[in-house]
């Protein structure tokens, strides 16, 4: 029997559970993976005709038999024959506009090349330096500089062209490999990414106690080093969800949303974010610090990690801690790092973590005057226990920033992005997938968020019955992006911090990490000319983010099958009720 998504609000109850029981979500995990592959549903894009760039482009549901992979491939092909059609018209649309003002918004850097470091910004030694670092094309890891969505199994090939799995995060001659996350199934780790078998030192940074801590060390290798950071406040947590790989010739950095187990690389829709940055060459006069290092080594340092001996090929014996990270040239960062630490901030600190962090950031950039009170979304997959006020705090925050003329952006609508429990009982993992976007039901009835509530749609993906985990920030108008930020934060005060004693004090619980890309930060790094882009709006019924990249004014790759996203349908029609 073919299989069809249902796409209406539904009147039954909200099935978010509230528990993040690790045991216990284990299990459920392997009862269920074995037939999320049987309940896989091929949703692909509408055929439109590429060259009415003005007009909307409609999504359709296909309904197909799972067997019909001639009929899939045959879609695929002809989808991505008119995705490039349409771009390359949305680009000679678009091309005066771009020669004359490049401060519009650039978008993120998807498939191709584009350089990873000041001193190599060449396709060709781009490619270099990441067969250096062990790129496997095949692999779905196409570009050491990249936002991306993670495979999913069951879904259509189409879904998965140009997303990447563990093993194509993890490769290459690692020499040691730090990895941070909140939960970690060694057997499973070692099974899907047997390359850690090899590496010579591997650190695994958690906030594991009791019995989970116990299982952790009775399952790792021996030579496997476990650091707890310190949480100094109760009902955190360590969330941080990255990795740092160590290579002869540089660092691999990775920010992520999945835990490392089972179902969050296999089940869920999951990005991640990834660059490659060498050595400093100190006697070039590589040694100044950037903002995105000195955000690094911070993070790090706040860790309390005492480090690590290592040997690293052509190097030798190097003690591995936070001042080790200094010796990378990150000058070619896309992206800035939002961090959050467990504490009381003050004084210096206030700014340093959490929301203050994203804001003070956004205040040293400046806009198109389109994103004057333009809309911003939080797309997450737990919300904590909110009230009107702190959602004012951030979004505060999250409004931040003005226009080329010094004008304020100020605040505009916000859009919380979340699925419904339809979506849920229809997920490639069913019920069992409510354990992964936990609230209890009094948290997400409050009446001052039901003007807010979006509905999770990811049909242009193939994504909207595997489940988000991902959480992503933005800001957006129309058919542009401000900005847009993948994170392990939740929408909640222990993530992102709260503000205590008038201000002058922010509480943060939690570890946890952010890449935020913006169009200046582009700018800085490559020839304002190199770049345009566009945010194509690709459903009347439901609004698509995605991005687009250009270099030099010629369409390399297409937002129809990278990156994000989503956004969603409102929910409307409920008397302010989200169900």
């Amino acid at each position: 029997m073919p299989y069809k998504l249902t796409l209406e609000p539904t009147e039954d109850e909200l099935v978010h559970h509230s528990s993040r029981d690790v045991q216990s979500r284990r299990s459920s995990q392997a009862a269920h993976c074995e037939e999320s592959g049987a309940r896989s549903l091929s949703l692909l894009l509408q055929e439109c005709k590429p060259s009415e760039t003005k007009k909307k482009r409609e999504l359709e549901t296909i309904i197909i038999d799972s067997d019909e992979d001639e009929q899939v491939s045959k879609k695929q092909k002809q989808q991505l024959i008119e995705d490039e059609a349409f771009a390359q018209a949305v680009q000679a649309e678009e091309d005066g506009a771009a020669r004359a003002s490049i401060r519009g918004n650039v978008s993120l850097l998807n498939e191709q090349h584009i350089g990873t470091s000041s001193s190599s910004k060449s396709p060709r030694a781009a490619n270099k330096l990441d067969e250096a670092f062990g790129v496997d094309y095949e692999a779905g890891c196409r570009s050491s500089s990249t936002f991306r969505l993670m495979q999913v199994k069951g879904l259509p090939q189409w879904a998965n062209k140009g997303c990447v799995n563990i093993r194509g995060v993890i490769q290459g001659d690692v020499q040691v490999a730090l990895l941070s996350n909140y939960m970690v199934d060694i057997d499973w780790l070692l099974e899907a990414c047997p390359r850690l078998k090899t590496v010579p030192s591997v650190v695994i940074f958690h906030g594991e106690s009791g019995g989970s801590l116990e299982l952790l060390q009775a399952r790792k290798p021996n030579s496997w080093l476990l650091h707890k950071p310190p949480l100094r406040l109760s009902y955190g947590t360590h969330h941080t969800k990255a990795m740092f790989l160590l290579y002869p010739t540089g660092i691999r950095i990775v920010v992520h949303t999945a835990n490392l187990i089972y179902i969050d690389w296999n089940n869920k829709s999951q990005g991640l974010w990834t660059q490659d940055f060498p050595y400093k060459n100190v006697a070039a006069g590589e040694s100044k610090p950037s903002p995105f290092e000195n955000d690094l080594v911070e993070y790090l340092q706040a860790l309390e990690w005492t480090g690590c001996i290592a040997i690293i090929s052509g190097i030798g014996e190097v003690h591995v801690d936070a001042a080790f990270f200094r010796k990378f040239d990150y000058s070619s960062a896309m992206v800035r790092l939002v961090a959050s630490v467990p504490g009381y901030h003050l004084g210096r600190n206030l700014t340093k973590w959490g929301h203050l962090k994203l804001r003070t950031i956004l205040q040293e950039q400046h806009f198109e005057e389109h994103f004057k009170g333009s809309p911003c979304v939080y797309q997450f997959s737990s919300l904590g226990s909110l009230d009107e006020k702190w959602m004012g705090e951030f979004g505060s925050s999250i409004q931040a920033g003005s226009t080329f003329g010094n004008e304020q952006l100020g605040p505009g609508p916000v859009q919380i992005v979340w699925p419904t429990v339809e979506d849920i009982r229809n997920s490639l993992e069913g019920y069992a997938a409510g354990g992964a976007v936990p609230s209890p039901l009094k948290n997400v009835e409050r009446a001052f968020l039901s003007k807010y509530w979006y509905r999770w749609q990811a049909d242009h993906t193939g994504r909207s019955r595997a489940i988000p985990h991902i959480k992503t920030f933005l800001r957006y108008n129309d058919q542009r992006l401000a900005w847009f930020l993948l994170t392990s934060s939740n929408l909640s005060k222990a993530a992102w911090g709260v503000l205590q004693k008038n201000g002058s004090q922010l509480m943060i619980r939690s570890y946890e990490v952010s890449t935020l890309m913006t169009a200046s930060l582009l700018q800085s790094i490559y020839s304002a000319e190199s770049f345009t882009s566009s945010l194509i709006t690709l459903s009347s019924r439901c609004s698509v983010l995605a991005f687009a990249c250009w270099k030099q004014l010629k369409c390399h790759s297409l937002f129809m099958h990278l990156q994000l996203l989503y956004l969603a349908q409102r929910i409307a029609e409920q008397g302010g009720r989200w169900r």
